[in-house]
């Protein structure tokens, strides 16, 4: 089941063409509406068939919420309006050696020098293929991309540390995540945001395929993932993220790529095999 595992490659692979859904598809300046529909329609779907968690799961699954959704996405959101794209993927990229090491405490794991060496060139990867010198810094979005990269690595390893309740699958632990985040989202998004008045063809396409395939699918496939593999070796697959991005740049948006942005997809796929 290890080998399989590796499916979970897929979600960061959808998460890649997150840029480019958010700017061609997506109705403009409504981030907590992503948020919600990524979060509160998985968890409908995916708690279907599902049997109620034990009481004490219950504060597990808030906690789960809120550092893979409810806390976690509004901090991206302040990072990508504050900062560069190539800034926040760098920071998010040390999310693996962030993982590596939480795990010691919570997973009683001992860091391996390759992990240690496989982190830092899969950083250098993502710094190579997205940073640029003209980059401007903003102390408010720093710490709430880092504050996002601390609460995911925190999420996969207590994911795994947690495991799931006895009798429920990992889709129905997927779903009761999401549903309690986007239960947590909605009140906020119709207070900040508010009902949207005019929704194109493309937004709609847009909104659907948030909702199935970055958060449905992408999610159960993470879940699934962390089960079978460890929760450092599932975490290393998140740098085929930008990767991915820069690619659909390349083929969709016509964006070119220089040698210097090449080595780094080469150093970020090197990582990932380490």
């Amino acid at each position: 089941t290890g080998g399989w595992g590796y499916l979970a490659a897929l979600t960061p692979i959808i998460f890649g063409t997150t840029y480019l859904l958010t700017t061609q598809f997506l109705p403009p300046g409504r981030p907590l509406l992503a948020a919600l529909m990524r979060s509160l329609p998985t968890g409908l779907v995916l708690i279907i068939g599902s049997r109620i968690p034990p009481k004490r799961w219950m504060a597990r699954f808030f906690v789960l919420s809120v550092l893979y959704a409810s806390g976690l996405f509004p901090l991206l959101f302040i990072a990508a309006y504050r900062l560069p794209g190539g800034v926040a993927a760098v920071i998010n990229s040390l999310s693996p050696l962030l993982v590596v090491v939480i795990s010691v405490p919570l997973l009683s794991t001992r860091i391996h020098a390759l992990q240690i060496i496989a982190g830092f060139v899969g950083a250098a990867g993502v710094a190579l293929l997205v940073l640029r010198s003209d980059a401007k810094l903003d102390l408010v979005g720093l710490i709430a991309m880092a504050g996002a990269a601390i609460m995911f690595s925190a999420a996969t390893v207590l994911t795994k540390r947690w495991g799931r309740p006895e009798g429920m699958t990992s889709i129905g632990v997927t779903g009761w995540t999401f549903l309690f985040a986007g239960l947590t989202l909605l009140p906020v998004t119709l207070i900040i945001e508010g009902r949207p008045d005019h929704l194109t063809a493309r937004n709609v396409a847009g909104l659907i395929y948030l909702v199935v395939i970055s958060g449905i699918v992408a999610y159960v496939v993470w879940f699934w993932g962390l089960e079978r593999l460890s929760a450092s070796a599932v975490t290393f697959l998140t740098l085929l993220n930008p990767v991915t991005a820069a690619l659909l740049g390349w083929v969709v948006l016509d964006q070119r790529l220089n040698a210097w942005q090449i080595l780094g997809a080469l150093l970020i796929l090197v990582s990932v095999v380490l």
